[in-house]
């Protein structure tokens, strides 16, 4: 089993990556507190429920802990506001109090409100993280954002509590959807890219076991991920500096997915996009070089087909300037030094990112893309 410390004062805890690691959720959750919760209430979706809830269940089971289920819909349409409302009633109706603590078992948006609701319920109770998608147990489960979306962007509404603890299981991943894992594998390049070269290497070269779902290089790339994350948010745990390299390619990412009602792209698709319109900014700016560039742009390709990237300007820019990055009405952009190293621009010109918008345009229009 792989430990990755996530050391986040004043309550630290650990990423743990195990292929079959759902099944000793009972005996890890049971020696998590020096007082037990007195009952523990799992938050996941009819999907999600119906392949591991079993599993999950007879663990808890067999730990002996009283626990109940709650299920909830997880597509990006449901995380808003009415549901983490409609969670909170749940948890009453199932007589959750301040000695329970929650069970988040699904993708980034079943963490998102599972962890949001946990948040504010009772003015905070404890949650721990399963995440059931390889974008979730890369980036999203790991350090503490919680969130929903407006009619104004996406995640405009939040939290930041941390999870007790965080349990990835690759094996969990043999039923996710084809088009749902390769979305996930744009968190995996934006960790590399970033942060470690190594890693986004590893990602290029090694394509064919990864899309075979190889567990041994599906615990690598989720634990090399998942120790990137949990280093800057110990560093930066409120997104204040440092955390904000996470960003790289969510500007434009989040622009496509809000200017699309959340329909035509999976966020890590929409990142996918992001990352190389934000590549090119790079090289409109002077900061990027274009063979820096053209990996991106080739390594994001790679892992497609994507759905479509072909809004006008002046339908994305409106959702560029109101990013949660966005300060005094600037954009903040991360741009690549290179291959794992960053830096954040806060001066980027309305031509570099027409130009960076028109450069990920014309990428869409000379590859094959599906789901449009």
């Amino acid at each position: 089993m792989k430990t990755i410390p996530v050391k986040v004062k004043p309550a630290p805890y650990e990423v743990l990556v195990e292929h079959g690691l759902l099944a000793k959720t009972g005996k890890l959750c049971a020696k998590l507190f020096k007082v037990p919760p007195s009952r523990w209430v799992v938050v996941t979706s009819p999907r999600v429920r119906s392949f591991w809830g079993k599993k999950l269940e007879a663990s808890l089971a067999e730990a002996k802990l009283a626990f109940a289920v709650i299920e909830v819909d997880d597509g990006e349409t449901a995380k808003k506001l009415s549901n983490v409302e409609h969670l909170l009633e749940e948890f009453a109706a199932a007589r959750v109090d301040r000695a329970s603590a929650v069970i988040a078992l699904g993708g980034g948006v079943i963490g998102d409100m599972a962890g949001f609701a946990a948040s504010v319920y009772m003015r905070g109770i404890p949650v721990v993280q399963i995440p059931t998608t390889l974008l979730a147990q890369v980036d999203a489960a790991i350090g503490g954002k919680t969130g929903v979306n407006l009619g104004a962007g996406k995640n405009l509404a939040g939290t930041f509590h941390q999870p007790k603890l965080v349990i990835s299981d690759p094996e969990v991943l043999s039923t996710l959807d084809e088009r749902e894992f390769r979305a996930g594998m744009f968190e995996v390049i934006k960790s590399g890219a970033i942060r470690s070269k190594s890693l986004f290497d590893f990602a290029r070269e090694k394509r064919g076991k990864i899309l075979k779902h190889d567990a041994g290089t599906l615990e690598r790339i989720v634990a090399e991920s998942a120790k990137i994350k949990a280093e800057i948010v110990a560093a930066d745990e409120r997104e204040s500096d440092l955390r904000r390299v996470l960003n790289f390619g969510h500007t434009i990412g989040h622009a496509l997915e809000a200017a699309t009602e959340y329909k035509r792209y999976l966020h890590g698709e929409a990142v996918g996009w992001g990352m190389v319109a934000a590549a090119h900014i790079g090289v409109e700016m002077g900061v990027t070089s274009p063979a820096t560039a053209a990996r991106v742009t080739e390594t994001v390709q790679a892992y497609g087909p994507l759905p479509e990237a072909n809004l006008a300007d002046e339908v994305l820019r409106p959702y560029v300037t109101r990013d949660k990055k966005t300060r005094n009405g600037t954009p903040h952009f991360v741009l690549l030094k290179e291959i794992g190293k960053t830096v954040i621009a806060n001066d980027v010109t309305e031509i570099a990112i027409e130009r960076g918008l028109q450069a990920m345009r014309n990428a869409s229009a000379m590859r094959g893309h599906a789901h449009a």
